[in-house]
């Protein structure tokens, strides 16, 4: 099955979660993905857990579908010549080393776009590729940390990290997103461009309005846990059945037709809670006397007052009931990806291109693909040929 970008080489120098997320979504929609890995263990995120067996971690399975692994000893001269060879073929280079390395294998950025004038090329690193940050290790976690999101998460009294990985979704959606711009542009010019992502400064973009907040108004957000910091009433409050329902009032229409379905009119017109300032400023009092109403019932009588009165709701849902969500189901949003030690159950692609379907290729073993490759390249080898 042929894609959007079906044709399109891609060599992907890359291990962990951005890059990787990136060249994923390449080859989910048809583009020739070349994963290179070290000989012997290849990517870490191969082994940060024995999902589908060792070398089949979680995360590599959602990683890295649709790829061809090839093992490449990059200290060595045959390695390094092989590699840019590679990209000699390539249209896109993605790649997350630590910095310098493309440097000290005589690859480095300007020397390939000097060599390639329309590759686009796409470093993926924690800081930039300058500033005093530029050599620090940049593991998710620290940059959630440096961004500032730990500090806005959690409740009054703790911190928390986000609950994935979101530092290096971010950079890996950018990635995807900034490569494909290159692209139309180069169908434009006729050139490549170089493209530099930073985990930081995606996740600053990711913290959208808080930044924007703190800078104008000189004070900080509040942590506010599940519940909002700046709106209320808008959080999860626990019913009779022990369910979380996830209640959102944005405006004083809604606050009254809350009032009416779930019975607070004794506090409806109470001066506390009179504009969102004062319910957000009151929110302790207000979250105890909703959750008195709340515990009285039972989670789907309570759902069905919040949809009578036409009030946004949501369920709290572990893993396992997001697993069986109705919505997935009726939209037929899984798939069947195969793996060395079987298949496994994933979602699609979050986006949907009228007309076609997802590339979903198979999880490489280490190395499966080298000889073809290899191969392949050896074909490519005669006087006619032309870069990319």
């Amino acid at each position: 099955m042929s894609g959007p970008l079906d044709g399109l080489v891609v060599v992907a120098l890359e291990q962990a979660v951005a890059a990787p997320l990136a060249t994923r979504h390449l080859a989910d929609a048809g583009a020739r993905v070349i994963k290179i890995e070290r000989v012997g263990d290849g990517d870490f995120a191969r082994h940060y857990d024995d999902a589908m067996g060792p070398g089949y971690a979680s995360w590599f399975l959602w990683l890295n579908r649709g790829k061809e692994s090839i093992e490449l000893d990059l200290k060595s001269e045959t390695g390094v010549a092989t590699l840019a060879e590679l990209i000699g073929r390539a249209d896109v280079l993605v790649q997350n080393l630590v910095p310098g390395a493309l440097e000290r294998m005589g690859l480095g950025i300007d020397t390939l776009r000097a060599r390639h004038p329309r590759l686009v090329t796409c470093s993926v690193s924690g800081y930039g590729p300058d500033g005093p940050y530029r050599d620090r290790k940049a593991y998710d976690l620290l940059i959630q940390a440096e961004a500032g999101l730990v500090s806005l998460t959690g409740t009054p009294d703790e911190m928390a990290k986000a609950g994935l990985s979101v530092a290096d979704v971010a950079g890996g959606m950018y990635a995807y997103s900034t490569v494909l711009l290159a692209l139309l542009q180069r169908g434009i010019s006729g050139q490549g461009a170089h493209i530099e992502v930073s985990l930081f400064d995606a996740l600053l973009e990711w913290l959208g309005h808080q930044v924007t907040f703190t800078s104008t108004l000189h004070r900080l957000p509040r942590r506010a846990g599940a519940r909002h910091a700046t709106i209320a009433p808008y959080g999860p409050f626990r019913c009779g059945d022990g369910t979380d329902v996830v209640i959102a009032v944005q405006n004083t229409r809604e606050w009254r037709a809350l009032s009416d379905a779930i019975g607070l009119h004794e506090i409806v017109d109470d001066s506390r809670f009179a504009g969102n300032d004062d319910r957000v400023t009151n929110a302790a009092a207000l979250d105890a006397t909703i959750t008195a109403r709340t515990m009285a019932m039972t989670s789907d009588e309570l759902i069905r007052r919040l949809e009578a009165a036409s009030l946004a709701w949501g369920r709290v849902n572990d893993l396992f009931g997001v697993i069986d969500h109705p919505q997935l189901a009726a939209r037929d949003r899984w798939i069947d990806v195969a793996t060395p030690n079987g298949t496994y159950r994933a979602l699609r692609p979050p986006t949907d291109i009228t007309g076609s379907e997802p590339v979903v290729g198979s999880v490489p073993a280490l190395g499966e693909h080298t000889e073809s490759v290899l191969a392949w390249l050896a074909g490519m080898r005669h006087p006619c040929t032309t870069d990319h």
